[in-house]
């Protein structure tokens, strides 16, 4: 069976995190591209995410969705790479990770997307709290720390970084200094500007 990674996605998703990662592997992937009206929809892609959403990978038969779990598999499907978290480092791998995919993209979904303020009394009931103690907690890890488990970047930098970057760009997350340098510090790397290069002349190629 190929060692080969098959990416579903479109250059304007999260497909681009997905990418990123490839990319940081060094190793031999194909991209099939996807379209929001059609093809994401279309039968033969729901079987393989019945959400209808990108990025997807085929990887040895198996299929894995959700930008948090493709970096967290891929890291350890080709552990040459070194993006797997140590023994050490597990903890903060696994801790930031899932509250990046869980209370910041939740908090940010609610507040700046959809105008959702949870007020105090509700804020035990939603597992965020609130926009501003996810930024705070957040913030404050990156305040003491280089990268997500420390001073190694480490797959957890991939989606993480991903989140913070876009956010900070595009608004969602507040312009603080911890989350600049942070976002500085992962895009500066040759691999992310390499995939970004690749989803941008693709988006153009499929205007």
């Amino acid at each position: 069976m190929t060692n080969e990674v098959l990416l579903y996605t479109n250059p304007q998703s999260r497909g681009r995190t997905a990418r990123w990662m490839l990319e940081e592997l060094n190793v031999p992937y194909q991209v099939e591209v996807l379209d929001y009206e059609s093809s994401m929809k279309a039968p033969a892609y729901r079987k393989l995410n019945p959400m209808g959403k990108v990025p997807a990978i085929v990887h040895q038969g198996q299929v894995v969705t959700e930008c948090s779990a493709i970096c967290a598999y891929l890291a350890e499907a080709f552990p040459e790479a070194g993006l797997a978290p140590t023994p050490e480092e597990r903890a903060s791998y696994y801790r930031w990770l899932f509250f990046t995919a869980g209370p910041l993209e939740a908090a940010i979904t609610d507040s700046k997307i959809l105008g959702i303020e949870v007020d105090a009394e509700k804020q035990r009931m939603v597992g965020y709290g609130s926009y501003a103690a996810v930024l705070d907690t957040l913030s404050s890890w990156f305040t003491e720390h280089t990268y997500v488990t420390g001073e190694r970047f480490t797959a957890a930098d991939v989606y993480v970084g991903s989140q913070i970057a876009w956010g900070v760009q595009f608004g969602t997350i507040e312009k603080r200094i911890e989350f600049i340098d942070y976002a500085n510090r992962v895009t500066s790397r040759d691999t992310y500007k390499r995939a970004n290069a690749k989803d941008d002349a693709l988006a153009e190629a499929v205007q």
